[in-house]
């Protein structure tokens, strides 16, 4: 059974940084891209950040240069690494199986002073 659990989030300052931590099971990550997108208060889902299989990597232009997309395989988790966030990164953070579809319960993330 596919399962994603997202952890980590929480309050943080604008300027500061968070890494949230998404642990896979039934399945390898090195066997699926995989997406991080998130969704704000009263908006649509926006894609924040991908990895393919190879280990490629892209960002949405809103973060890129901020946040840094990771996995380790041992683990079998999927990492996003948030710097120098804006109070409009406040949102709930999903990780997503872009072969599947399956998605985690989410993590919220909120930035503010």
């Amino acid at each position: 059974q596919v399962q994603l659990v997202e952890s980590w989030g929480g309050l943080v300052q604008p300027g500061g940084s968070l890494r949230l931590s998404c642990v896979a099971r039934g399945f390898s990550l090195r066997t699926a891209p995989m997406s991080w997108v998130r969704q704000a208060p009263g908006e649509g889902i926006e894609w924040v950040s991908r990895m393919d299989n190879d280990g490629s990597t892209y960002y949405a232009d809103s973060v890129r240069g901020r946040f840094t997309i990771s996995r380790d395989n041992a683990k079998n988790t999927l990492y996003l690494q948030m710097n120098k966030v804006k109070p409009k990164d406040t949102a709930v953070y999903y990780c997503t199986n872009l072969a599947t579809g399956a998605r985690g319960q989410g993590t919220q993330v909120t930035v503010s002073s």
